[in-house]
């Protein structure tokens, strides 16, 4: 099979050039359609994606009033600081505005079917943006919605954290194509999306876990399926340092995630092994940089002094959730 292609920095910055950066709001391969895993998406489609962050983060006021009239209805049932923010940021900088829904205020699934939410915020809004705790809840949501659904976090996939983080090493490595990604902790709904946007773009992306948290095998089989497209390479190890032996970036996330408290006191003493401080940092490339989707817990999977250090793009990465998150709303809702 030919090899699709994928991001490169010298070829980004050529297409990159010209009105609106030359990417086409009116050619979106997305329109109308929902954002639920990154493996929904094709090769092309998760490119178009990217050069589009960059195009609005390059041009933010071509894109003021694309959005003009348009609303989202964002469904939180966990706390968030980047997704929320972001995406109501987003929108309204798009010319368009958002609607906080808190847990209390639908109930979702409890005080009001799953199906009838989705049937009225079809009736009112352009699209809704949904974090979840069970992600069966965000597909069962999307089916019944006549509009377009975001799957702002659930517990088994992160797509929108994954392309932003794509969208950070692009701008720093200058490439995807190729380079070595090793991700250290919990085989979690971060280091899911990681792999299937790994597989995408080219990237060789090692996932070292202790043993009993590896990854989801079905999610790793389509991730592994799609790498055959582009080139990319999705290993499992258990042995923290030989993923990060010679990695371009070295990315962990907390070891317990939301919903898993219960299991917090077992993990610590799980865990330590998989800590990023700055000796098993020091086993990557020497300028390779340092990646957490936040929030941290110091102290546990990554040191301060790892963190706070120059080849940390953490803040990078937050930033780039803003300029992802407003390429997936034009790529959704625009009309050219």
């Amino acid at each position: 099979m030919a090899r699709l292609r994928v991001i490169r920095g010298g070829a980004f910055a050529r297409q990159a050039r010209g009105s609106q950066g030359g990417v086409s709001l009116k050619a979106s391969p997305l329109k109308g359609r929902d954002l639920l895993s990154i493996a929904d998406l094709s090769v092309a489609e998760v490119n178009y994606l990217i050069r589009l962050a960059q195009a609005v983060k390059r041009r933010p006021g071509s894109y003021r009033r694309a959005l003009a009239g348009r609303s989202l209805a964002l469904i939180f049932e966990k706390p968030s600081l980047r997704t929320r923010i972001t995406f109501e940021l987003g929108m309204e900088q798009l010319g368009g505005w958002a609607v906080y829904l808190a847990p209390q205020d639908i109930g979702l699934g409890q005080r009001e079917a799953v199906r009838d939410v989705a049937c009225n915020l079809s009736r009112w809004c352009s699209a809704i943006m949904i974090r979840s705790f069970a992600h069966d809840t965000i597909i069962e949501l999307a089916t019944h919605a006549s509009i377009p659904v975001i799957n702002g976090l659930s517990n088994r996939l992160h797509p929108c954290q994954a392309l932003g983080d794509y969208l950070t090493l692009l701008e720093k490595k200058k490439r995807l194509e190729g380079l070595r990604v090793a991700y250290v902790g919990d085989g979690n709904n971060v280091a899911h999306s990681l792999a299937l946007g790994a597989a995408k773009l080219g990237v060789t992306l090692v996932l070292a876990t202790p043993p009993g948290y590896e990854p989801a095998e079905d999610i790793i089989a389509v991730a592994r399926r799609d790498a055959t497209q582009t080139g990319a390479h999705i290993l499992l190890l258990h042995d923290p340092w030989e993923a990060v032996a010679g990695a371009d970036a070295v990315y962990t996330d907390v070891w317990t995630s939301m919903g898993k408290e219960a299991e917090a006191d077992v993990r610590r003493q799980v865990f330590p092994p998989y800590q990023v401080n700055q000796a098993l940092f020091a086993a990557a490339k020497p300028d390779a940089m340092f990646m957490h989707c936040l929030p941290a817990h110091r102290g546990e999977e990554v040191t301060d002094e790892v963190i706070d250090s120059p080849r940390a793009i953490v803040y990078d990465q937050a930033e780039n959730r803003l300029h992802i998150q407003k390429a997936i709303l034009l790529a959704l809702l625009s009309e050219g």
